[in-house]
């Protein structure tokens, strides 16, 4: 459990950005909701609008935690939640969704301006729930992606289902490695004939590109699957796959401690048509099941590696630090990342002829 200070990536231990904290058809489902990410317990909970809420988990006032509680009457009344609010179980105080206290049930006069929740940017996007986290405290300066063919099931694409890989005693940089690693694409995946790849540095974003046979995913040995893959920002990695039918990946890690990281999977499809993802359910996810286990080709790898602070790299790799430079934006003031992403901006070529930087997705 390798901290970020080892890895030399910035002045902060957990980077900025957008993370995944949960599935949305299960976080906060049975009503307030301990998490645990970034070194801090947080509670997670729904309003009566159902809209998500993130706040810091002990209350300001004496401590108690606000999620770990069955036999307080504010609990067993149903009354920890009203309206958009969450209220304590321990004094009932109750704390608004901007964090703020607006009742004490026996101070109706005097409520401390102090009484206050910490916060977490929240949205709820492609059938998960984000958050933001920002070292600085600032409000986003990234977009989430639009996870497209999450509202295109009209044409046939079917929404995926979550993965949860758990939480491996990996650091994150270690995952990213990923983007660059030319190398392990036939020992862990089984790629064939390998055709291309590339890396291209674009501000928060690097793309990978990939064209080889592939033994886990093509639908026969001889068959080539082209893949650009990129992270925008930190940790949502998607990955447009373009075989027999379409799909789009999602690979997302989430710090949960000190060189620890929780990590999910999940996977779209594209059939034919309307009627073929309606009548044909099973291929869609037949796919996701392959994708999956390529994922845990390299799950199983970090579950069980040293830390590799400093790879031992050949040219032959791909650029490893590159990709670990262009990472450090996220580690470092934001004040401080255009200046990164300068030195690392354009696009190196691994393996074939370069193709224009332009036709990347």
């Amino acid at each position: 459990m390798t901290p970020t200070p080892d890895y030399k990536l910035g002045t902060y231990e957990f980077p900025r950005g957008w993370f995944m904290i949960g599935d949305a058809g299960k976080l906060g489902s049975k009503g307030p909701e301990t998490l645990h990410y970034f070194g801090q317990e947080m509670v997670f909970y729904r309003g009566a609008s159902g809209k998500p809420h993130l706040v810091e988990a002990y209350c300001p006032h004496m401590g108690a935690h606000l999620a770990k509680n069955t036999t307080s009457y504010v609990v067993r009344d149903g009354e920890q939640v009203q309206g958009e609010s969450i209220r304590c179980p321990f004094h009932g105080w109750r704390f608004g969704p901007d964090g703020k206290c607006d009742d004490i049930p026996y101070s109706p006069n005097f409520i401390p301006k102090a009484a206050c929740l910490k916060t977490f940017p929240v949205a709820e996007r492609a059938g998960i729930v984000w958050m933001w986290h920002d070292p600085e405290g600032q409000q986003p300066d990234q977009d989430l992606p639009a996870f497209a063919p999450w509202d295109k099931e009209n044409e046939g694409w079917v929404r995926w289902l979550i993965d949860d890989y758990g939480t491996l005693p990996v650091h994150a940089v270690e995952i990213v490695d990923n983007m660059a690693d030319f190398g392990h694409m036939g020992p862990i995946h089984g790629s064939l004939h390998n055709q291309y790849f590339d890396n291209i540095f674009d501000g928060h974003k690097v793309i990978q590109r990939f064209d080889a046979g592939h033994r886990t995913l093509a639908s026969d040995a001889s068959s080539t699957l082209a893949l650009d893959t990129w992270y925008e920002g930190p940790s949502i990695l998607q990955s447009d796959m373009r075989g027999a039918f379409p799909s789009l990946m999602l690979l997302a890690h989430t710090p949960v401690g000190k060189g620890m990281t929780r990590i999910w999977h999940a996977l779209m499809v594209k059939m034919p048509s309307l009627e073929a993802a309606r009548t044909d359910l099973e291929t869609a996810r037949m796919y996701q099941r392959a994708s999956r286990d390529a994922v845990a080709q390299d799950v199983e790898i970090w579950a069980n590696k040293a830390p590799s602070v400093n790879p031992m790299q050949i040219p032959a790799d791909g650029p490893y630090g590159k990709v670990r430079l262009w990472y450090s934006q996220f580690y470092n003031p934001r004040d401080k990342a255009a200046a990164i992403q300068k030195r690392v901006q354009g696009q190196v070529v691994t393996f074939g002829e370069p193709r224009p930087v332009e036709d990347a997705a």
